[in-house]
This record gives structure tokens, sequence and C-alpha cells, in this order.
């Protein structure tokens, strides 16, 4: 894998920078918070995801802290959104199509980078998911509303199935930029199907209510 190091890094911060843009634009429109609500909370979506991977890989400091580009992409991200906030407000799809762009790209380098760090095929999915839901969860947590990943159309489910491309062309020895851009692309379009036909993972059935 450390020969795909240049691909991975390209992706996850095309996605930081999505996941910026996300963020700042949600803050935006929910909260109306000033620039330094709006910078921090789109840092915040961008980076959040990353963080919780390394912690819990125990790659200390997390690489968004110990690289500076991925600081810096988040940070222009959140001040492009702040800036163009209007215009790009006008397309309604637009957060949403950020937030799986974002989901995508980090589902797919999330794995990646775990599998590099010499972990087993099951812990790579599995941080490859929580890289890709995490910051979007610190993101709808710190603007008080339940996580997208625990209530909206298929979230959970295009990162997982992202990971586990990843792995699978890890295993036979063909990851590289094609693989990684199948996988995300994956994500991205099971992602924006469950938006625009309203899918969803399947839910427990109700309980009948005590008529007392």
């Amino acid at each position: 894998m450390s020969s795909d190091l240049s691909v991975l890094l390209v992706l996850d911060l095309a996605g930081t920078f999505a996941f910026a843009l996300n963020g700042a634009l949600t803050a935006i429109r929910i909260v109306r918070v000033d620039i330094v609500g709006t910078v921090t909370l789109g840092m915040l979506t961008a980076m959040g995801g990353g963080i919780l991977r390394d912690v819990l890989m125990g790659s200390l400091p997390p690489t968004t802290f110990s690289d500076y580009r991925y600081l810096v992409v988040a940070a222009l991200g959140s001040l492009v959104a702040f800036a163009f906030a209007r215009a790009l407000g006008r397309f309604g799809t637009t957060i949403d199509v950020l937030d799986a762009a974002g989901l995508s790209l980090f589902a797919a380098t999330g794995t990646a980078v775990a599998l590099d760090f010499g972990l087993g095929a099951g812990q790579a999915v599995i941080l490859g998911a929580i890289s890709a839901v995490g910051g979007g969860t610190l993101r709808d947590v710190t603007v008080g509303r339940v996580p997208v990943v625990l209530t909206s159309e298929l979230y959970a489910i295009p990162a997982l199935s992202a990971a586990v491309l990843v792995v699978a062309a890890s295993a036979l020895g063909v990851y590289g930029l094609t693989a990684a851009l199948v996988a995300a692309g994956t994500c991205f379009a099971l992602r924006l199907a469950g938006i625009r036909f309203n899918l969803h993972a399947p839910q427990p059935r109700q309980a009948p209510r005590d008529r007392g």
C-alpha cells in the first residue's frame, strides 16, 4: 500500500475540501453562525473522521495535525463556503452532494490508511466507515440534531460498501487509483440513490402503543 500514498493523499485532501464545504454550509443554513463558527464547524466536519480513525489506530499525532495541508485545505473549504454561501445555497442539493462526496472519498482512503497501518480486513472496514461518517456525526451533534448516520437515507451502508471494495482490491493486489475511484464512486452512487429514492436501511417494527 505504500506505493499508493500519493493517490491516498490527493483523494484524502479532496474529501477534506468537500466535507469542509459541507460542514460550513450546514452551519450557515441551520444555525446561522458567524465566520468563526463557520470555519470551526467546517474544519470539524472535514477532519473529525480522520482524527477518530488515527486515535483508534494509535497513530499519533493524527495526520490532520502532523500534515499542515489538511488544516489549510479544511480552512480554505470553510472560507469558500462562507464567501459564496448565497450562491451555493441556490442549489438545493449542494450540501447533500458535498456530503456524499466527502463520505465516499473518506471511506476509500480511510480503509486504505488502516490497511497500510497493518490492520486486518475487518478492522480496516470499520475504521474506513468511521473515517467516512465521523466528521458528519460530530457536525450534527454540534448543531444539535440527530446524526444523519442514524436516521437518514442510506449513509453507513454506502461507506461500508466502499470499505469492503478497497479491502477486496487490496487482497487481490490491484489496489490503486482505479480501484479507489471505483470504491468511492460506488459509495457516492449509493448515497445519492438513497437520497433520490428515499431509501433506508431496515428499521425495527414499532411496538404497539399501550392503550391502557
